[in-house]
């Protein structure tokens, strides 16, 4: 099998994939804040990295996945004062909401699963020790301050120089930090915030600032130098770049030797995001396409090239998804196990050893289907099957995906076994205007129908 090559965002470039320890995986991924419903654009973080850590594991490598949950921030903060409810009532609510959300999708748990409030001393350790070096000052507000412009690897993740950075900032006259790039590790407690936002430090009571959460749980976790990490495109900067120089800063190693970036979901040709209003939550996707459909939506495209949603492209994903189990309606899998070296398989694998290509991936996938819908066989099934569980795909009864768990109109499956059991009766009448009418009223409905031999009639939904 071809050995694997993945975009490095630190260098730009494919590079072969070598782990620091043969045979073993370390990853870690930047997880959801959790103070609301989840959006289509988690429901992209999420798929992915459950993708790449897939084909690790399928490819051999024994994996430590780690994502992270952001249970508390200013934003977490602000919700639940506003709701009248403490943060650990907030946080547990929408994590129990984004578990539904990501088992839906197929989405594997972790192995791990930190939340940050988990990890305060462990964060407190880093800050003491970035002191130490000279890296990290407390201001005079009592916030605890990134000193940037010591650290000489700044910019070396987004490739910004602190040129670049520092054009057009200001310091403000009661700016407490040393420079404007300064970023925050340690927030001194506000009296007017509550109580359980505030921990004991030597730096006084406070919490912790964003980036600091996350070089202390994977840290924590993985080591201080482990293989893999990812998240969004829009954590590149400031939070991936902060995170090396805290963690760089605090041990005096290299920190992660492979970054990866998914790209952004675009509405309407932006970014789609909360700050925009432009975002659909999860669960609302949910109620009109079946989640397999839009697993499916998210991973035949490059997981680091743009993400256009729209109903039409959904629509579109449904309908391919649907030629695919349809190939395996009437093809029984004989049951053996996936042959790696069969030529499609081989393929397969080749396009995800390259930077994890689920596009061409999937195309292989649609090889194999019309393969066998011509050839009828249950070697070539097996194949179509197997391959694309490893995508998380394909892993129900072909029959339970055509039948469809969403039905926008509202038609459920013995509604429309009693439209086929009436047209079979109008038929035997003879009266073919009733059952042409009947069979027109579904398809209107999205209900296509199929006569076989022996007077049997399958459906699907369209």
């Amino acid at each position: 099998m071809q050995s694997l090559i993945i975009y490095n965002t630190l260098a730009r470039e494919k590079q072969p994939f070598v782990p620091i320890e043969p045979g073993k995986v370390r990853m870690y991924v930047c997880g959801m804040t959790v103070y609301d419903y989840c959006h289509v654009g988690h429901a992209r973080v999420m798929v992915v990295f459950d993708m790449v850590q897939r084909w690790l594991r399928a490819s051999g490598y024994a994996v430590t996945y780690v994502r992270n949950i952001t249970d508390i921030d200013d934003k977490i903060i602000r919700r639940a004062v506003d709701n009248g409810e403490t943060i650990g009532e907030l946080t547990g609510r929408f994590i129990g909401f984004m578990h539904e959300d990501a088992d839906a999708l197929g989405v594997q748990r972790p192995d791990h699963e930190p939340r940050a409030t988990q990890y305060i001393p462990q964060m407190l350790g880093i800050i003491d020790r970035l002191a130490d070096n000279g890296l990290a000052y407390q201001a005079s507000d009592g916030d605890v301050n990134y000193a940037v412009r010591k650290f000489a690897g700044y910019g070396k993740l987004s490739g910004k120089s602190l040129e670049d950075l520092r054009a057009g900032e200001r310091v403000a006259s009661n700016d407490a930090k040393h420079d404007p790039l300064d970023f925050v590790l340690w927030k001194s407690a506000k009296e007017s915030e509550p109580e359980e936002t505030k921990w004991d430090s030597r730096w006084g009571k406070g919490r912790p600032g964003w980036h600091i959460e996350c070089s202390a749980m994977s840290c924590a976790l993985l080591g201080e130098h482990f293989d893999i990490h990812g998240g969004g495109a829009d954590l590149q900067f400031p939070h991936h770049e902060n995170e090396i120089a805290q963690s760089e800063g605090a041990s005096g190693q290299t920190f992660v030797n492979l970054w990866m970036h998914n790209g952004f979901v675009r509405v309407n040709d932006e970014k789609m995001s909360k700050s925009l209003g432009n975002f659909f939550t999860i669960r609302d996707v949910l109620k009109v396409y079946d989640a397999e459909v839009v697993r499916f939506f998210i991973l035949r495209a490059h997981y680091r090239s743009e993400l256009h949603y729209s109903n039409a492209n959904l629509d579109d994903a449904k309908a391919s998804l649907t030629r695919l189990y349809t190939a395996l309606k009437d093809v029984q899998p004989d049951g053996q196990p996936l042959d790696w070296d069969e030529a499609h398989a081989a393929r397969f694998a080749a396009a995800m050893n390259d930077d994890f290509n689920s596009p061409l991936a999937i195309a292989v996938l649609f090889e194999l289907a019309g393969e066998v819908n011509k050839s009828r066989s249950g070697a070539l099934a097996r194949q179509l099957a197997g391959l694309a569980q490893v995508l998380g795909l394909l892993d129900r009864a072909p029959q339970d995906f055509l039948h469809g768990a969403v039905a926008a109109d509202g038609l459920q499956p013995a509604d429309i076994e009693a439209q086929i059991e009436a047209r079979r009766a109008a038929k035997q009448a003879r009266d073919f205007a009733e059952a042409d009418r009947i069979r027109a009223a579904l398809l209107s409905a999205g209900v296509v129908l199929e006569d076989k031999p022996g007077g049997v009639t399958e459906w699907r939904r369209s």
